[in-house]
């Protein structure tokens, strides 16, 4: 196996529009090579508990209500490609998502960390959830069959918060300035929301090599 590392946050869209297309490309090629691991990195990491209203996020970050709009006019635009319908008019605030990558650490140690992942973005993106809410973090972990007692009485506290700040700035120190970053064999950095078929080409490409030099 190879290792796939994927640098992402839970609210970023190009994020769950990144993965989408990997997917796809998984699904194209199932005897594909990757073990994949999932790493912490919050696009908001100054921002404060409870979060902040979603609307008054996005026109401070892009210079006001055309600057949001023009922002995410390509993101609906690929979302649309990778299959996704992005409910963005239901999302209300923008959260904190400390606690969403504990619990995707968590999921990990359990072996149901992209199941975990990819729920977070489909909570946040399509059915409008606020997943800082603990409520919501539990539901999601039972649903991927992990114990939501044990997942509710881990956020009531700081387990692993300053794990999870410790990796998100190990990974700023080693460059990363913006995800989704996908890194192979602890190697090769692919950055961005690239397409299905450059993934299958990666695949087919380290499928091709001789032994030992994938």
């Amino acid at each position: 196996m190879i290792k796939l590392d994927i640098l992402s946050d839970p609210i970023c869209p190009w994020c769950f529009i990144g993965w989408s297309n990997l997917a796809r490309a998984l699904e194209a090629r199932a005897d594909h090579p990757f073990a994949i691991e999932w790493h912490p990195f919050q696009l908001n990491p100054e921002m404060p508990k409870g979060g902040m209203d979603r609307r008054s996020y996005l026109e401070a970050k892009f210079g006001g209500k055309e600057g949001a709009v023009t922002a995410y006019l390509p993101v609906a635009e690929h979302a649309a490609k990778a299959g996704l319908d992005l409910k963005l008019d239901q999302i209300k605030r923008t959260p904190n998502t400390l606690d969403a990558h504990r619990l995707i650490h968590w999921a990990g140690i359990e072996g149901r960390q992209t199941a975990v992942a990819v729920a977070l973005f489909r909570a946040y993106f399509q059915d409008g959830l606020d997943i800082e809410d603990p409520d919501v973090l539990r539901a999601i972990a039972e649903k991927a069959e992990m114990d939501g007692g044990m997942v509710a009485q881990l956020l009531a506290g700081d387990a692993d918060t300053d794990e999870i700040r410790a990796r998100d700035a190990h990974a700023r120190q080693r460059g990363v300035q913006a995800v989704p970053t996908f890194v192979v064999a602890n190697t090769h950095v692919v950055p961005g929301a690239q397409p299905p078929e450059l993934w299958m080409q990666v695949i087919d490409e380290l499928a091709a090599a001789p032994e030992g030099k994938s």
